[in-house]
């Protein structure tokens, strides 16, 4: 069954009301497209300000495309230079995430495996793919850009995460999604252009879903610590 991004919103958003833990309740609103390799490097997006109670009903905004720095003197800033793929191990804890109108809800998390600090800035970029290494299935996954990106710092052996919104396969009609099950994401760090392979099994769509329908697959920007039920972005 089609769903438009505005019933999604809605239902996800009741969701949260209700239970309070969905994880990432507002991860559906907002969404912009990523280009590049496979999923595109993140890296900067359009800055919003943080979602307050009442805008989180609101109807989506257009998406939005990968964009500079923002500007202005209270705008964050991106760091000279971001933590290197080389320097980063991406881990997906299933256990961690929540589901709600027909959504998965999962953190990202991403962990300094070097001997020094490292800053992180902007959204991942992130598909998924038949493998490690493999092609990929379906688009990548659009920016949810209500929260704007900050930087992080992540001293040595410190996390930083992303919540990424998985919308079931089962939302939209089999001819306009192929349905597959996957078992692999490829993500990018925010300006890497080495990805990091990780296990995460659901069904996807294996066709780009149109426009003019609710993003599969919607990515936040990082933010500090390991994700937590309850705590978006």
């Amino acid at each position: 069954m089609n769903i438009s991004s505005a019933a999604v919103w809605q239902a996800v958003a009741r969701a949260a009301l209700i239970c309070g833990g969905a994880c990432a309740a507002v991860l559906l609103a907002a969404c912009g497209s990523q280009g590049g390799p496979s999923a595109a490097p993140g890296g900067t997006g359009s800055a919003s300000p943080s979602a307050t109670p009442s805008s989180l009903s609101a109807t989506p905004s257009p998406s939005v495309v990968r964009s500079g720095p923002p500007t202005g003197s209270s705008a964050p800033r991106m760091p000279a230079t971001q933590c290197p793929t080389s320097s980063l191990r991406a881990t997906v804890v299933k256990t961690r995430g929540g589901a709600a109108a027909g959504t998965f809800y999962v953190p990202i998390d991403f962990t300094n495996t070097s001997g020094h600090s490292c800053d992180m800035f902007g959204f991942p970029g992130v598909s998924f793919v038949t493998g490690n290494p493999g092609s990929q299935i379906g688009a990548p996954a659009s920016r949810q850009t209500t929260f704007g990106p900050e930087t992080v710092t992540l001293a040595s052996g410190a996390t930083a995460h992303a919540w990424l919104a998985v919308v079931d396969a089962g939302n939209y009609s089999p001819s306009a999604c192929g349905p597959v099950t996957a078992h692999w994401l490829k993500i990018y760090p925010p300006d890497q252009f080495t990805a990091l392979y990780t296990r995460f099994t659901a069904q996807v769509c294996s066709k780009k879903i149109s426009a003019s329908a609710s993003s599969p697959l919607v990515i936040l920007p990082i933010r500090p610590g390991a994700g937590a039920p309850g705590h978006v972005p």
